[in-house]
């Protein structure tokens, strides 16, 4: 005999069914894509990442190899990357060739989307100019990781750089996104850097412009905009944020992209602990030092140290129930 339980329709069943057909029904198909699926896959993409930063500091993740066999080594390693980048570089493509175009440069010499072959095709050429940049991306990271050990007397060796800092770690995932950025490859640059920017702190668009000898001190907290242009050897220390001072929008009220938005830090300038650096008209000239907790919109010229007012600070002893209990003013 049925119990009233078995006699009564599933309104879950019925419920969670109505739900899933509400949300398939959603599913955003980018215009012009090659099909559904076509989506960068994040987790492939981190392995790739960090299987590239084996490769640019080879003497840390290939230490039990010889030497003599890091050669082949290093090219097992770039042939299985290059393999997985062409795949997402495609993803990325298909997905939304429209965004690779808004960049400034059409990828393909169509109006359509290309047939699957020519798109894989050309991601591994892609691929194959990005792996080619490695050896200047080294190098030039090799003068990040010297800047770290110059600037930082805690640091005992540049092991400890590459090994602990977290500012290098930021400034890796960056260089490499940011020459993925330049061959105009939509998402990807953008999906590493956010990674790195969730696993340290620093928030580094793939689209700024930074020289070498390059140092973030601590890190957590920094935010670097799309638009910045930091020169040779600047430092900066957590909790910078060099951002845009406002956004400009068209008739219909959409915000213009594409415009100047970030400061420029020229040459050998240090930022201080929360100080704030906006707008794309404001420049800090070369040799400058802006202080702590210093907020910046205009530009200063090179050579200028900027500092805050000295604060007070307001004690009360609070072990004196006496409310009479006078509060001390100390100038700092």
């Amino acid at each position: 005999m049925a119990t009233d339980t078995q006699n009564k329709p599933n309104k879950l069943c019925d419920s969670v069914d109505d739900v899933a057909a509400k949300l398939a029904n959603t599913v955003r198909i980018a215009p012009g894509a090659c099909h559904e699926a076509c989506v960068p896959d994040i987790n492939r993409l981190i392995h790739t990442v960090k299987r590239l930063k084996a490769i640019v500091f080879p003497g840390f993740h290939f230490h039990d190899t010889p030497l003599e066999s890091l050669p082949d080594l290093i090219h097992s390693e770039l042939a299985q990357v290059h393999v997985r980048l062409a795949r997402e570089i495609a993803s990325a493509i298909a997905r939304n060739k429209e965004a690779c175009e808004d960049m400034g440069k059409p990828l393909l010499e169509t109006d359509h989307q290309p047939p699957k072959e020519q798109l894989c095709e050309y991601s591994e050429k892609l691929a194959t100019e990005f792996l080619c940049q490695l050896p200047e991306i080294q190098h030039t990271l090799n003068t990040d990781v010297q800047a770290a050990y110059s600037g930082d007397p805690a640091c005992r060796n540049l092991d400890e750089v590459i090994l602990c800092y977290p500012g290098l770690h930021a400034i890796t995932v960056f260089r490499l996104a940011n020459a993925l950025q330049k061959l105009y490859i939509p998402f990807l640059p953008r999906m590493m850097t956010e990674w790195a920017h969730s696993e340290t702190g620093v928030d580094i668009h793939p689209g700024a412009t930074i020289g070498d000898h390059f140092f973030i001190d601590h890190g957590t907290g920094v935010v670097i905009g799309e638009t910045c242009k930091i020169g040779q050897h600047v430092k900066i220390y957590q909790g910078v944020t060099l951002g845009a001072l406002s956004f400009v929008q068209d008739d219909s009220g959409e915000l213009v992209r594409g415009t100047k938005r970030h400061p420029t830090i020229e040459d050998n300038v240090v930022i201080y602990a929360n100080a704030t650096v906006l707008g794309g008209r404001t420049i800090v000239g070369r040799d400058s030092v802006i202080g702590s907790s210093v907020w910046l919109t205009h530009s200063v010229d090179p050579s200028t140290t900027v500092i805050m007012e000295k604060p007070r600070l307001r004690m009360r002893n609070e072990r004196d129930n006496d409310d009479l209990t006078p509060v001390i003013d100390y100038q700092i």
